[in-house]
């Protein structure tokens, strides 16, 4: 993964130690997923396994877990997110991103924190709030524009956003195995990132078909920006002013 996290957490009843107890737990887990699933390491489970060193008998459940979660997007998505459609063999990180941060934000919950915000890369996971009566906030960055918001939207547990003007073309089209980007932006809100984040990545490189098969999800909101500017959004995504 080779992400940084930033974490913003509220420790409420829990306190101080405990709040520093569940972050480094946090920490932990995050490290761990990243030794165990990184393409960039070729010692790792991941990178084994697409090497064909390793066979799915020898993985451990949180792999099994993953790709499970693979295969629910795969179908979710129209077959737009298919980490087994990726050169080198299967590659999950368009979800696994999102599901290490579900994982860690569990930690902090389960320490009893008020409030937890956790952003990997512009994917945020979340739950409380950050004051009485107050909801996170969200900025959506403009594609064109480094210094403006396209929007703001509300976050109620995660929100994750794809597209090139971060790290250009990295995304491959499943069903030609070359590079695509079929829009400028594409974000998703849900209640968990792990399916949040591969929704995002099918609607970068799926476009239209991709947003019909979110549409039809429950708890699933999308947002788009095209390539020639034009927005789309479902009906339940919710912007804030």
């Amino acid at each position: 993964m080779g992400t940084v996290v930033s974490f913003r957490v509220f420790p409420g009843c829990a306190g101080i130690d405990s709040a520093r107890t569940a972050v480094d737990e946090a920490r932990e887990v995050l490290h761990e997923v990243d030794a165990t699933f990184s393409t960039w390491r070729p010692d790792s489970p991941i990178s084994r396994l697409r090497r064909g060193e390793l066979a799915l008998s020898d993985m451990a459940p949180q792999v099994l877990e993953v790709l499970e979660l693979c295969q629910q997007a795969k179908a979710s998505s129209r077959g737009w997110f298919d980490p087994w459609a990726m050169p080198g063999g299967v590659d999950p990180t368009g979800l696994v991103k999102g599901w290490s941060l579900d994982v860690a934000l569990a930690k902090l919950r389960e320490a009893g924190l008020e409030a937890a915000l956790l952003n990997a890369g512009g994917d945020l996971a979340g739950f409380g709030s950050p004051g009485p009566g107050d909801g996170w906030r969200i900025g959506i960055r403009h594609p064109w524009l480094r210094d403006a918001l396209a929007c703001v939207v509300q976050l109620r547990s995660a929100v994750a956003t794809s597209g090139p003007y971060e790290r250009g073309a990295h995304l491959v089209d499943p069903r030609s195995g070359e590079p695509a980007q079929t829009v400028a932006s594409a974000t998703v809100t849900g209640p968990n990132l792990a399916m949040s984040d591969a929704l995002a990545t099918a609607l970068a490189v799926g476009g239209h078909d991709a947003f019909d098969a979110v549409a039809t999800l429950e708890g699933y909101e999308a947002y788009v920006i095209d390539t020639d500017g034009s927005e789309r959004a479902t009906p339940g995504m919710v912007f804030l002013d």
